[in-house]
């Protein structure tokens, strides 16, 4: 996943917090049972960048906008475009900056702007969330937040990006509201019905999260992925990474989204799609490929935790709101 190309793709958002280890390194933590209410009329956001700087001419004002619509403020602090080698300020300026985002009472919640790299940086250096929750949006880097948030007990992460078409934008507003959004379709390649909490990710980010406490337990869990950038003997590396250290037990479903590469492919050698079905395949658990998720359009945002029905059979993931 390319640093500097993700920027025009998506604004991706997150947290994270350390958490406690089992015996065999992954966070298990339990989730908290407060709920998060639907955000509504006055609700209050901040734009937040703990990734890669973004060009100071970028021009935010269609997502103040969008935000407006549903009558929402978001206020963009000119610490967003602040630039600091190639991340948007040094890590303890992105510390205090998720810090005073997260502790503030009159907001309900956090989008961040810019990508690239960086959210690990800011686990590394220090960050713990506060005891509440808080909806934050973003994909990409930041889904290293995404899956630390869940890690440690805080519901309110959702993937997704805030740019792209009205319809993208519409079903992240609807999750970010508590409403029912429609099903996601893929291509059916393993059998099967699975349910459970979902687990969202860039492949090449949550790798390198493997056996660090921001990495969730993906027991019982329907796993999503995606990339961006990656050939795919790169693919293969990191899958066999993920099966070999053991992660990948006991987890309920697997599918995955876009994984754009724009290279060619040897003579004889595998395609994408051919070493995602190869390394994913033979996990006996429901697979579907292709979702509408990741770099590129569309984007379809889906709740980190939240319960979904992987049919394998139909090639459908559906959000369970009962």
């Amino acid at each position: 996943m390319n640093r500097r190309s993700l920027l025009s793709l998506g604004i991706p958002a997150a947290l994270a917090m350390a958490v406690p280890f089992t015996a065999s390194g992954v966070a298990a933590k339990k989730q908290k049972t407060s709920e998060l209410g639907p955000l509504k009329q006055g609700s209050r956001l901040r734009a937040v960048n703990t990734g890669t700087w973004i060009d100071p001419e970028t021009d935010l004002n269609l997502l103040v906008k969008r935000c407006e619509v549903e009558g929402w403020t978001l206020e963009v602090p000119e610490s967003v475009k602040r630039q600091w080698r190639w991340f948007s300020g040094t890590d303890q300026q992105r510390v205090e900056d998720l810090e005073n985002a997260w502790k503030n009472p009159d907001l309900d919640g956090l989008i961040y702007v810019g990508a690239g790299w960086g959210g690990a940086r800011v686990l590394e250096a220090g960050f713990r969330f506060p005891n509440r929750a808080l909806w934050t949006l973003g994909f990409s880097d930041t889904s290293s937040m995404l899956m630390a948030q869940w890690s440690a007990g805080l519901k309110g992460a959702i993937h997704g990006s805030t740019t792209g078409p009205e319809k993208q934008w519409k079903r992240t507003t609807k999750l970010l509201k508590k409403e029912k959004v429609a099903p996601l379709n893929g291509k059916p390649i393993n059998s099967g019905v699975a349910s459970g909490p979902l687990i969202i990710c860039n492949l090449t980010v949550a790798t390198h999260l493997i056996g660090t406490k921001w990495f969730p337990n993906l027991n019982k869990t329907i796993l999503v992925l995606e990339d961006i950038g990656e050939a795919p003997y790169r693919i293969d590396r990191m899958l066999t990474q993920w099966r070999t250290s053991g992660v990948l037990h006991g987890i309920a479903g697997i599918a995955t989204g876009r994984f754009k590469w724009k290279g060619e492919v040897e003579k004889g050698d595998f395609s994408m799609n051919e070493i995602l079905k190869e390394r994913l395949s033979d996990l006996n658990v429901p697979l579907i490929m292709d979702l509408p998720i990741g770099h590129g359009l569309p984007n379809m945002a889906l709740p980190m935790g939240g319960k979904a029905i992987l049919n394998g059979e139909m090639g459908t993931l559906i959000l369970d709101n009962e």
